[in-house]
């Protein structure tokens, strides 16, 4: 019997576009690990996916396991056999559940002992016994969150199943899997197309189902089509696509032909601004927006049909059609939001609930707009500017375009600052208020928009952390990682020098009576702080040098990332085993130690040779870091002290720390205690692995 490729394909509902990819990236990853667990050997798994289907093509794979011989290993022989030597009841009972007798069963020498063995051989199964069961298990552990169910069946699944298609080469391997059995047929497009086809052998997969049934099975054939043509067709009318990939990846997953055809809609339009009329074309038509070399929106779409029609005109005039009411609405909520400035909705705030221990908005609105001034203050930005933006940070919650289009939160509200004559850097500041919006994403540019940014998610912190709502597992409503971790990046990687301690001071302050925790200022410190662990993991500084550092609790976030580049830098040091390992023993000798020490070396008291040399250059190293510690040099830092490294082996080789004479030891374990003090300047290394 020769290899044969394998095709298994479910026919299904409309599958959610958003989830296609990773539905069929995982069922081919199960399915290659349920064909290893089973000993199937192939050359590869190839997944395929459209709207209506989910199919996988398993390459050469193996006519069925190979026979195996099974060890057992059964009781040791010191009890299998009594003091006469025979066979006890547990070697009786292996022996039986083996099929055997004892007398049949081989002995298996060890350097631990010897046990009784029976060695079993086991026949191979033939593939077509086994595929049934091993695709319906690994279609069962598909990341489904909701499944539904479809009839008067109790079967679930992410959407009804329609058809199963199993061949191995030519031949049908039958079964049935969520409901459905396993046949030849394979429907094709709704449209287009034959509806219904049979298929002979798996190897015509998926060149039938494309020339008989006009679907394109394979998912990155379509995207590549989708993306080629949409550059083209913008390329035609003078622009360039926005072909974000999350968008394209969707429209991928929603079409099986796919067929690109540019629309327009009038120049009128333009007049709103052009993220309201984006919003719109890409999250409610899921269209391509086209835009000019200066980056200016045009009036023209791209879209992805999934029909090739005789008259193409149709399609385009019926999604121009489409489109213009969600247009002429944009323009509507615009013209109707301008006849009001923002600022005259800021009473309409009180109406909107935040928490309802903490108050409204216009209450954290209130709140905002004092820490904006507070941080701005702090940076150096214009405290004048920061508080306007503050006070202006949720007044285009309440108009209509927002309220219609939420996305454009933030985004109108510049928009409108700008209309009704704000300064620039407040109205950038109504905008960039909440980025970094996810992970990757820009920070503010100017410190005014850092400010209003910073002020608004320590208020979120210290509010949520102040009454006691600390987020649990992946439940967190108020996104109170986010927060944190935005918050971070700004400090960070803007240079702020700024301390959480003050916000977190300040934030109490503005939220007086309302905050209940009192441990708020601590809860919120550990939370921000357990943040830069995956932060610095994911920029490839290890765990141990995050955890040295943390283990200081630095509370300026801006100096708690030159620490860890410090750390990662010494570890690097071919000193840095020895001294973290002479920490370590420091601090444990200084652990046992009960009693004051004094603030300076007694050189009066320095007897060996090796303590001498120690201290005279522990001394010069305090002078000398003095002023790098107060520049927040700590790598210059670091790198000076490895240079001791020959001197402190020196002194563990040939000076006894816990020496009789109390004077002696106490001088010693001062000097000990100046040295490690040095380094938790930076970082507790004692904690660094080798």
């Amino acid at each position: 019997m020769t290899d044969k490729n394998f095709l298994i394909e479910l026919g299904t509902e409309e599958l959610p576009p958003k989830a296609l990819r990773t539905l069929a990236e995982a069922f081919a990853a199960n399915f290659e690990a349920e064909l290893k667990g089973a000993d199937l050997a192939h050359q590869g798994v190839e997944w395929f996916a459209a709207p209506r289907r989910l199919a996988l093509k398993v390459t050469a794979l193996a006519a069925g396991q190979a026979d195996k011989i099974v060890e057992k290993r059964g009781p040791a022989i010191t009890s299998a056999f009594d003091a006469e030597g025979n066979p006890t009841k547990a070697a009786q009972g292996w022996a039986r559940g083996n099929g055997i007798s004892v007398d049949q069963a081989e002995r298996l020498k060890t350097d631990k002992g010897e046990w009784l063995l029976y060695k079993q051989e086991v026949k191979g199964q033939p593939a077509q016994a086994l595929l049934c069961d091993l695709a319906a298990a690994a279609l069962a552990k598909l990341p489904i969150p909701k499944p539904m169910r479809w009839g008067d069946s109790d079967t679930q699944f992410i959407r009804p199943v329609k058809t199963l298609t199993m061949l191995l080469g030519e031949e049908l391997i039958e079964g049935t899997i969520l409901g459905a059995q396993s046949g030849r047929v394979i429907r094709g497009h709704r449209f287009m197309g034959e509806a219904e086809f049979t298929i002979d052998n798996a190897d015509q997969y998926p060149a039938i189902l494309e020339e008989r049934g006009k679907v394109m099975a394979d998912y990155e054939a379509r995207k590549a089509i989708i993306l080629a043509d949409a550059k083209k067709a913008a390329e035609e009318v003078g622009g360039i696509a926005d072909l974000e990939d999350e968008l394209v990846e969707e429209v991928t997953s929603l079409v099986e032909w796919p067929v690109v055809l540019t629309a327009s809609f009038e120049e009128d339009f333009l007049n709103v601004p052009s993220e309201a009329l984006v919003y719109t074309m890409k999250g409610d038509q899921k269209y391509f927006p086209v835009y000019d070399a200066e980056g200016k929106l045009v009036p023209k779409f791209i879209f992805v049909s999934n029909i090739e029609s005789k008259d193409p005109r149709q399609i385009i005039e019926g999604n121009e059609k489409v489109v213009r009411p969600r247009l002429a609405d944009a323009e509507f909520f615009f013209n109707t939001d301008r006849k009001r400035p923002l600022i005259e909705r800021l009473p309409e705030l009180e109406t909107v609930l935040f928490q309802k221990q903490l108050g409204t908005l216009r209450d954290k609105t209130d709140r905002i707009t004092a820490m904006a001034g507070f941080i701005a203050n702090l940076i150096g930005a214009d405290v004048e500017h920061a508080e306007r933006a503050g006070l202006l940070s949720k007044c285009d919650l309440m108009t209509s375009m927002v309220f219609e289009f939420t996305d454009t939160q933030g985004v109108m509200g510049m928009h409108y600052a700008r209309l009704d004559g704000e300064h620039e850097d407040v109205a950038v500041a109504l905008n960039e208020q909440y980025m970094p919006r996810f992970a990757g994403d820009e920070l503010p540019q100017s410190a005014v928009a850092a400010a209003v940014a910073l002020a608004d998610k320590m208020d979120t912190l210290v509010g949520i952390f102040g009454i006691g709502q600390h987020p649990k597992g992946a439940n967190d409503p108020f996104a109170l990682r986010r927060a944190a971790l935005g918050a971070l990046r700004i400090m960070v990687e803007k240079g702020y020098n700024l301390d959480l301690v003050a916000l977190i001071t300040k934030a109490k302050e503005l939220f007086g009576a309302k905050i209940t925790n009192h441990n708020v200022e601590a809860d919120v410190i550990d939370f921000m702080l357990g943040r830069f662990r995956a932060w610095y993991q994911d920029e490839g500084h290890s765990v141990d040098a995050i955890q040295a550092v943390l283990a200081r609790r630095p509370t300026q976030p801006s100096d708690f990332d030159k620490r860890v580049k410090a750390v990662t830098h010494f570890r690097s040091l071919e000193a840095a085993e020895s001294l973290a390992a002479a920490n370590k023993r420091v601090g444990n000798i200084l652990a046992k130690f009960d009693g004051e020490l004094p603030a300076a070396i007694d050189s009066s008291l320095l007897v060996e040779d090796a303590e001498k040399a120690l201290a005279e250059k522990v001394e010069a190293k305090l002078t000398a870091l003095a002023p790098v510690f107060a520049e927040g040099n700590y790598q210059q830092a670091l790198s000076e002290l490895a240079t001791l490294r020959e001197a402190v082996d020196a002194f563990f080789d040939n000076v006894m720390v816990m020496a009789d004479d109390e004077k002696l030891k106490v001088n010693r374990l001062t000097m000990l205690s100046l040295l490690r003090n040095e380094f938790l300047k930076v970082a507790d290394i004692s904690l660094l692995q080798k």
